[in-house]
């Protein structure tokens, strides 16, 4: 029987695979996304019925969007910004290194 890995270990593991950093990254943004538009439906006490009324979507796109599920095109977030009383913000960050 082999030898248990640690989850830092595993995770070592995983990110040394080629792309693994990028879809890490892409993920994060998705899920980020996905929670900041949640925070800001239920900050204004809509249910995903209603946003997804506001933005011309279907109910179970709300859901996978905010469960991080879809990486959004830039006229989508508009639409939720819109739809959200919010006004959208893009921006570039540098990159920090690795801890």
């Amino acid at each position: 029987m082999g030898e248990r890995k640690s989850w830092a270990d595993k995770r070592a593991e995983v990110m040394s695979r080629p792309g693994a950093g990028v879809a890490y990254e892409s993920a994060r943004i998705r899920f980020e996304l996905g929670a900041a538009v949640r925070f800001r439906r239920e900050e204004l006490g809509l249910t995903q019925a209603e946003l997804a009324t506001r933005t011309g979507l279907k109910q179970p796109a709300v859901a996978r969007f905010e469960a991080g599920g879809t990486m959004p095109t830039i006229p989508m977030l508009e639409r939720f910004a819109e739809a959200l009383e919010l006004r959208l913000s893009v921006r570039f960050d540098p990159l920090r290194e690795a801890g």
